[in-house]
């Protein structure tokens, strides 16, 4: 009997490969999984890892501290004219209201942290915003 009348898998069991054929077939699998696991597999190499460790670290200090801010801003004695103030100004002048204001700064810090004054007067302005967003969490 030839080889070409044998069935799909007594010619599959039959086979047998070189090892310079497995070699390259491990090879070529390792480098696929690869390719699959970076590109649609969520892997990533510890420095994007720490990279966005960092960055999510440093968003969530943002958020508390404008968490903060929104508070203090809001029980201020002048919190009327203090928003009015605010309203006034150009959107690119809003930052720098807010860091000389103090409200950026979370107590004990001598320096305003980071994204939390954009994140403050955007919550500031636009409190119907955040009213919205808590009513769909919730």
């Amino acid at each position: 009997m030839s080889n070409n009348n044998l069935s799909i898998s007594r010619r599959w069991a039959a086979y047998r490969p070189s090892k310079g054929g497995w070699l390259w077939s491990c090879v070529c699998a390792s480098v696929a999984t690869m390719i699959v696991g970076f590109a649609w597999g969520g892997w990533v190499t510890g420095g994007t890892a720490t990279r966005m460790a960092t960055d999510a670290a440093q968003n969530a200090r943002a958020q508390i501290a404008a968490a903060s801010c929104v508070y203090r801003f809001n029980q201020g004695p002048e919190v009327a004219a203090q928003l009015a103030e605010l309203k006034k100004v150009q959107s690119y002048e809003v930052n720098s209201l807010i860091v000389k204001g103090g409200w950026a700064t979370m107590p004990g810090d001598p320096e305003p942290v980071v994204g939390a004054a954009d994140i403050c007067g955007h919550t500031l302005l636009n409190p119907t915003v955040k009213a919205e967003k808590a009513a769909s969490n919730g």
